[in-house]
């Protein structure tokens, strides 16, 4: 039934792409006295490719995403996408997004995307998403807040400065939404100037919050200029001591560089010297790192990519014995630019083998979907490469994806290539 639906569906879009030359030609017809009339309350004429963005749109959100960070990454790409089209439909499936970016966050889980800080929808939806959340929620759901306070200040902004309060009565720190807090609220602020001492006063378990390191630096370096010397002498010492237990040292190096500069700055290189005299401990840190001479620069993992003029360059040469042996998003990616230049360059037989090795690397990159890897934007990527190449021919190539949300979150990516370029045969 789903495959006699889709065969249906991609036929539609056939026809629908037969008509678009008829539909860029104009022709003059006698305007009467009922068609003025009706005019007005007649449903605006979708384009051929504004109708493939739509349907494909309809299509990818009716599949199951059973994993909620899955339906929400669908529901913000489709609404993103469908937004410049139908507004009222873009709206549903931002309401349904803000819903269950709402339940992940109530139960401690960090949405995958956050609907509210994409700033879609109404600032009436992210005042109740704000008001709903638990206190104990706030770490979890720190880039909506960051995204509530930016977007809707006026009906957000005291409702996330209470939370965050109430967070940090018991020593629950988010420090980036803090930072948006304080920026909103002014750093001369009442508000400001008292919740920054708060803040690395309520510093929590530095095993359960040591990568938010280099974030806690930088709130102090933003606002220590913009306090009393005495708080900022405070606050200083305190994070010192506090970085002093990370285990990593690497990230630890970087956090204490940037508060010593910030200190320095503040306070002057003798209100600095003064200031460590008078905790051992801070000054221990910062003597353990002066002596190791490291400049503390975290190490990423590195991003993987694929070189477009790499595969232009080396277009004719078959690829295939080597893309073979690669990692599975590594294949999808090399495949699919060797399959782009092979595509652009007029031998639709080539590209349509690097892209058959391109999608059957994306099924297993989605069914092993590695720690630390985003499958989605792989998949996104790839289907993307194939649409500006054969729209209709990357979202046939979308809907034999294995799993469902792989295959939604790929037709989207097709329906935004089509939105922004137009349909490509």
């Amino acid at each position: 039934m789903v495959e006699a639906r889709k065969t249906f569906f991609i036929a539609g879009i056939m026809l629908g792409l037969s008509l678009i030359a008829a539909a860029q030609s104009p022709r003059l017809q006698p305007a009467t006295a009922s068609s003025k009339k009706a005019a007005p309350s007649a449903p605006r004429k979708l384009t051929p490719q504004q109708k493939f963005v739509m349907d494909t749109v309809s299509m990818a959100v009716a599949l199951p995403q059973p994993d909620p960070q899955d339906r929400l990454r669908v529901l913000a790409s489709a609404a993103n996408v469908v937004s410049p089209i139908d507004s009222a439909m873009a709206k549903n499936l931002w309401r349904e997004g803000v819903r269950i970016e709402s339940e992940l966050v109530q139960t401690g889980r960090t949405p995958a995307v956050s609907m509210v800080a994409n700033g879609h929808g109404d600032c009436g939806s992210s005042q109740i998403f704000v008001e709903n959340l638990p206190q104990s929620a706030v770490v979890a759901a720190e880039q909506s807040l960051i995204g509530a306070v930016t977007t809707c200040p006026k009906q957000t902004l005291d409702a996330v400065s209470r939370k965050l309060d109430a967070a940090l009565q018991k020593k629950i720190v988010a420090p980036r939404a803090l930072m948006a807090v304080m920026e909103a609220q002014g750093a001369k602020s009442r508000w400001s100037q008292s919740h920054f001492e708060a803040m690395f006063g309520s510093l929590p378990d530095p095993g359960e919050a040591g990568a938010e390191a280099e974030n806690f630096a930088a709130m102090y370096m933003r606002m220590a200029t913009q306090v009393e010397k005495s708080s900022a002498t405070k606050a200083g010492l305190q994070l010192l001591e506090w970085l002093g237990q990370l285990d990593d040292s690497k990230l630890r190096t970087l956090a204490v560089n940037i508060t010593t500069g910030a200190m320095k700055q503040a306070l002057g290189e003798e209100g600095f010297k003064d200031a460590l005299s008078s905790d051992v401990v801070a000054s221990s840190t910062v003597q353990i790192v002066a002596s190791s001479g490291a400049k503390g620069e975290v190490q990423h993992r590195p991003i993987e990519s694929a070189s477009v003029l790499g595969a232009m360059q080396n277009n004719g040469t078959d690829q295939m014995d080597r893309l073979r042996d690669l990692p599975a998003s590594e294949r999808a990616r090399e495949s699919a630019a060797h399959g782009f230049a092979a595509g652009t360059s007029g031998n639709k037989d080539q590209a349509g083998k690097y892209f058959d090795t391109a999608f059957a690397a994306l099924d297993e990159v989605w069914e092993t979907r590695a720690a630390g890897q985003n499958a989605a934007a792989v998949v996104e990527e790839i289907s993307e490469a194939v649409a500006q190449v054969d729209s209709v021919n990357a979202l046939e190539r979308a809907q034999k994806l294995s799993d469902p949300s792989a295959q939604a979150i790929a037709m989207l990516a097709v329906a935004r290539v089509v939105a922004s370029n137009g349909v490509v045969r």
